[in-house]
């Protein structure tokens, strides 16, 4: 399988910037996805931005114009810019990649999460 592991969150204040990390283990035969979710105490686990292979990047409304996720393949690393923080904004990130370990044999991985908190 392969391990992600983020880094990056904490605590800031409204209007205020993080840039997360999601470090894999290991680089893979295919990457189709990779993308960070987030879950906020009593909600469900939503989608924030997602890079598919060969496909344009994709943001949650909410998100869309403040955050940017990029990746570096070189370094099998994945990040979210976070601008203009709001505190609605405050959850647990996780980030997340699918692809194929070798050819047909897919995997779907999740980090432990990075909790971000923005205060008011």
């Amino acid at each position: 399988q392969v391990q992600l592991v983020e880094s990056g969150g904490g605590l800031v204040q409204a209007g205020g910037s993080l840039i997360l990390s999601c470090a894999a283990s290991r680089s893979t035969f295919t990457i189709n996805t990779m993308g960070w979710y987030r879950q906020a105490p009593g909600k469900q686990r939503e989608l924030v931005a997602v890079i598919p292979s060969g496909g344009s990047t994709n943001y949650a409304d909410s998100v869309r114009g403040r955050f940017t996720i990029s990746r570096d393949n070189a370094k099998n690393t994945m990040y979210l810019q976070m601008n203009s923080l709001k505190p609605e904004d405050t959850a647990v990130y996780y980030c997340n990649q699918r692809g194929q370990l070798r050819p047909a044999v897919p995997y779907d991985s999740w980090g432990r999460g990075t909790q971000v908190t923005v205060s008011s």
